[in-house]
């Protein structure tokens, strides 16, 4: 029963990484935590798109927010989130 619990918890991880905007993001935040309106401008969406997906990606434990004075900066959860999308960036090199 537990493990059938980590497999679900495993596939909404992958469905949460599987949206093109919202895996862009943490493949950007592997840099380093940014703030609301880099990610903004590194995405090229609006300041409401990238809010409703940052959003969606810290309810699911992918990232955490820091808010600083006003700003607001998102960081990878931990490192087994980088470890997993790092995994599956090697995996498309390998492809072929």
């Amino acid at each position: 029963m537990e493990n059938n619990t980590r497999i679900e918890n495993l596939a909404r991880m992958f469905d949460m990484l599987g949206d093109t905007n919202r895996l862009s993001i943490v493949v950007y935040l592997m840099g380093g935590e940014k703030s609301v309106s880099d990610i903004t401008k590194h995405i090229g969406m609006s300041q409401s798109a990238v809010s409703h997906q940052l959003r969606i990606l810290k309810d699911a434990r992918i990232l955490k927010a820091t808010k600083i004075g006003k700003a607001v900066y998102y960081s990878i959860e931990d490192e087994h989130v980088e470890t997993i999308v790092e995994s599956g960036l090697v995996h498309m090199v390998h492809e072929g």
